[in-house]
C-alpha cells in the first residue's frame, strides 16, 4: 500500500493557486482588460468608468417625422468654406435651415480653397446617390435644378447674424419665394436649439446618418485603417504653423525652424505679451506643444507602447516632443502609396483621418475643433465612447501655480478622470442625449 503524505500536497496546490490568483488580478496582468501604469499601479484613463454617455436622441432616430409639405417653397444651395469638416458643420446646418424654410436642397457648394490646397466638391468625398437616399422623408434633395431655374446664379442671403428660426423665416423665407433660388452660408452664432423638431431631425440625420464616404475613398480608408497596428489610438494633435500663430500664443524652447515657420504665418496678429498672455493662456487658448500632449499621457498612464495614429495634416512642428517618448506613432504617408494618395489634396486626406479615427479602438485630441465635434459625436452614434480632450485649460492652469512632475501629473489626472466620467465633450447636444449609467 501506497501512502501519500497530504500537508505537502495542500501546500503545493494552495501556492499554485495563490500565484495563480495574483497573476489574474494584478492590473499589469497581460488577462487585465485595462492596461495600467507601472510606477503607480494606477488604471489608464479608459478604466475610468463612465457615469454619463452621450447616445443619439430618440425624438430623431425613432420618433415620428412630421410629413414634407407637397409643394416646397423654392431650392436652396449651401456654400460651404475652409476645411472638410467646417464645410460639413455648415452643410449640415444648412439643411437644418432649409427644413426650416421648406425649401428644396441643392447639392452644395464645395468652395475651394488654394488656403487648404482643396480642389474636390461635394461629391468627390461624399455618396451623392446614398445622402439622398438616407434623408428621403426628411428634406427633398435633387441632384439637379430645373432647367428654368439652372440658368440663372441663386441670391446670396446673408446670414451672418441670423441666429433662430425667426431671424430666417423673417429674413430668409421672402427672398426665397421672391428668387425661388437663393444661396446661404449658415452663421457660427447660430442657436439650433430654437429650431422646430423636425427642422433639427433633418440636421442629425444628415451629419450623422447621411454622410457617407464615396465607395473609392471609403476603401482607401479601410486599406489605411487595416494597415495600423491593432489595438490603437487616433490622435488629433493640433500644432501647426497657422494654429500657433492664430493663437496669439509664445512658447518658448522650440527650435528656430519652427519659430521661422510661426513667423511666416503671423502676419498682422502679434502675439500677447506679458499679464495678457498669462491671462490668455489660462483661459486655455493656447494649443498643446507635442512635448506637453506626452506629458499628459503620461499622467493619464496611457502606456508608452501604444500604437498611436496621427491624424493631422502637413505641417506639424516639435512632432520629436511626443515621439521621443511614444515611439509607435504612425501616419497615413507612411501607410499609404501609391499614385492616387499623392494626389490627393486638402478634403479627401482630411477624410481618411475622420475615418480612421471614428473606427478608432481610443481617440484623444488636443482641440476643440470642427474635426474633434464631428469625431466624437460619430463615436458617440456608433456606441464608442472612449473619447478625450486633453485639457489646455487645466494644464495652463496648474503650470501656472508651479506644479510639475508628479504633483503635476497627480492633479492632470484628477482634472481629465472627471472630465471622462461625465462625458463631457464627447458628443454634440444638438442631436444627442445623455444617459445616466
Amino acid at each position: 500500500m501506497i501512502t501519500v503524505s497530504v500537508k505537502p500536497l495542500f501546500i503545493a496546490i494552495f501556492t499554485l493557486s495563490l500565484f495563480l490568483a495574483i497573476v489574474l488580478l494584478s492590473p499589469s496582468s497581460p488577462f487585465s482588460s485595462t492596461p495600467s501604469n507601472k510606477q503607480t499601479g494606477k488604471s489608464d484613463i479608459w478604466g475610468v468608468k463612465r457615469l454619463v454617455e452621450w447616445r443619439p436622441c430618440k425624438w430623431w432616430t425613432h420618433g415620428p417625422r412630421i410629413a414634407l409639405p407637397a409643394e416646397s417653397n423654392g431650392y436652396i444651395r449651401v456654400d460651404c468654406y475652409g476645411g472638410l469638416n467646417q464645410m460639413r458643420r455648415d452643410f449640415c446646418d444648412g439643411i437644418g435651415i432649409a427644413r426650416l424654410l421648406n425649401a428644396t436642397l441643392v447639392m452644395p457648394k464645395f468652395e475651394a480653397a488654394a488656403y487648404w490646397n482643396e480642389s474636390s466638391g461635394f461629391a468627390d468625398v461624399f455618396d451623392v446617390d446614398y445622402f439622398i437616399q438616407q434623408m428621403d422623408g426628411f428634406i427633398k434633395v435633387v441632384k439637379e435644378l430645373p432647367p428654368e431655374v439652372a440658368l440663372k446664379e441663386p441670391f446670396r442671403v446673408d446670414c451672418s447674424k441670423r441666429k433662430g428660426q425667426f431671424d430666417y423665416i423673417e429674413s430668409a423665407l421672402p427672398s426665397l419665394l421672391k428668387y425661388q433660388f437663393i444661396s446661404i452660408t449658415p452663421a457660427m452664432s447660430q442657436r439650433r436649439d430654437r429650431y422646430p423638431l423636425h427642422a433639427k431631425a433633418a440636421l442629425c440625420q444628415a451629419c450623422y446618418g447621411a454622410l457617407r464616404l464615396t465607395r473609392s475613398l471609403e476603401q482607401k480608408a479601410a486599406e489605411l485603417l487595416e494597415a495600423i497596428p491593432k489595438p490603437f489610438l487616433s490622435l488629433h494633435l493640433r500644432f501647426e504653423p497657422d494654429m500657433v500663430a492664430y493663437s496669439q500664443c509664445e512658447y518658448q524652447g522650440l527650435s528656430p525652424a519652427s519659430k521661422d515657420a510661426i513667423e511666416a504665418a503671423r502676419g498682422d496678429r502679434k502675439p500677447w505679451t506679458g499679464e495678457l498672455a498669462r491671462i490668455w493662456r489660462k483661459r486655455g487658448k493656447c494649443p498643446l506643444t507635442p512635448n506637453e500632449t506626452a506629458f499628459i499621457f503620461q499622467a493619464l498612464s496611457i502606456p508608452t507602447n501604444t500604437n498611436i495614429y496621427l491624424a493631422a495634416g502637413d505641417g506639424l512642428m516639435e512632432i520629436e516632443g511626443l515621439k521621443s517618448i511614444y515611439t509607435n506613432v504612425v501616419t497615413k504617408s507612411e501607410l499609404l502609396s501609391g499614385e492616387d494618395f499623392l494626389n490627393m489634396h486638402g478634403n479627401t486626406k482630411a477624410a481618411l483621418d475622420y475615418y480612421v479615427s471614428i473606427n478608432s479602438d481610443f481617440y484623444v485630441a488636443t482641440f476643440f475643433g470642427n474635426m474633434d465635434k464631428m469625431v466624437a459625436a460619430m463615436r458617440a452614434y456608433n456606441g464608442l465612447h472612449n473619447t478625450v480632450f486633453l485639457s489646455r485649460r487645466a494644464y495652463a492652469e496648474l503650470t501656472s501655480k508651479g506644479l510639475d512632475g508628479k504633483e503635476l501629473k497627480q492633479a492632470l489626472w484628477l482634472a481629465h478622470k472627471e472630465d471622462f466620467a461625465m462625458g463631457r465633450g464627447s458628443a454634440l447636444p444638438d442631436c444627442f442625449c445623455d444617459f445616466k449609467s
